[in-house]
């Protein structure tokens, strides 16, 4: 009897360690820091000027990207990202931002050290601006 009950002792005590124990970093998460020079449209928030941390990791059927700013306030965002497109090691790590009348927008992040471009909606512009690119370089740890 009492070898059952230190089986049944080690056994919990075993799992119950394990479930402290931090989960491995998935091959997909991706971190790292930028700056935003002005405010931005970010799907449906809208971004102030500032320093940030980004984070990227797997969240059910698609990707969760947070934004957590450096300076300030400490503001957060978290947006679900659902169309990535592989990058080329070649390309810049940068934000894409596109002029609409009703401000700056992003439209994708570019994370070729993560082998990644990030997708965003951008509404369609109701009058022809010309095709001005703003980009914004970051910087990615692994």
């Amino acid at each position: 009897m009492k070898a059952i009950r230190k089986f049944a002792y080690s056994a919990v005590l075993t799992l119950s360690a394990l479930s402290f124990t931090p989960a491995p970093a998935s091959a997909q998460d991706a971190a790292g820091t930028f700056t935003l020079s002005h405010e931005v449209h970010w799907q449906t928030a809208v971004v102030p000027a500032g320093k940030y941390h980004f984070t990227l990791g797997s969240s059910g059927p698609g990707e969760m990207l947070t934004l957590r700013k450096l300076t300030g306030d400490g503001a957060g965002f978290m947006f679900l990202v659902m169309d990535i497109d592989d990058a080329q090691p070649t390309e810049p790590s940068q934000l894409v931002v596109v002029p609409r009348s009703k401000g700056s927008f992003v439209s994708a992040m570019q994370l070729p050290e993560f082998g990644v471009t990030l997708h965003f909606a951008v509404p369609a512009e109701t009058r022809e601006l010309a095709q001005t690119v703003a980009t914004t370089t970051t910087t990615a740890s692994r």
